[in-house]
């Protein structure tokens, strides 16, 4: 019934039509977020690997550092999983088929920094890390590429 009202409605009141090529107005997307919670990832890593055991038996510095690694840890794999989430709202929202004729490695890119993302997430690799990061980067300098602009990458570190 209230599809036939709405049919009935259109009729007599017709809107425009509307065309869009993605799934939010544009300006939405930006490769920042990915990179900002790949930093995370990366920072996370390195707290994880400096962290030093305690050297005693005593309970409460066992808790200490067993509480420090677990949020440490958490953390890292919240931020990958959201810069894994980012980017792939980038590649299948934002980049379209052009996009492929000027960079016809996208897809490979994204594939690559999306398996880094898992990699960062379940493992304590510096390596993989920063591999993530320069990953993001490409990415980075390709979608600011294809709307004619420079933008310069930045990092915390």
């Amino acid at each position: 019934m209230l599809e036939t009202a709405l049919k009935i409605l259109n009729q007599k009141i017709p809107g425009d039509t509307v065309e869009a090529h993605c799934d939010g107005p544009c300006g939405v997307y930006d490769p920042a977020s990915a990179r900002i919670a790949a930093e995370a990832g990366l920072s996370m890593t390195k707290k994880i690997l400096a962290l030093e055991p305690p050297a005693t038996n005593d309970g409460a510095a066992w808790a200490a550092y067993l509480n420090t690694l677990s949020r440490y840890v958490t953390i890292k794999e919240e931020e990958t999983h959201h810069a894994k989430e980012q980017l792939l709202v980038l590649w299948t929202d934002y980049f379209k088929p052009h996009h492929l004729e000027a960079y016809p490695d996208l897809h490979d890119t994204f594939w690559k920094a999306a398996k880094l993302c898992s990699a960062v997430k379940v493992e304590v690799n510096l390596e993989h890390a920063q591999e993530l990061m320069q990953a993001v980067e490409k990415i980075h300098n390709i979608f600011w590429s294809t709307k004619g602009r420079d933008v310069p990458y930045y990092t915390a570190s």
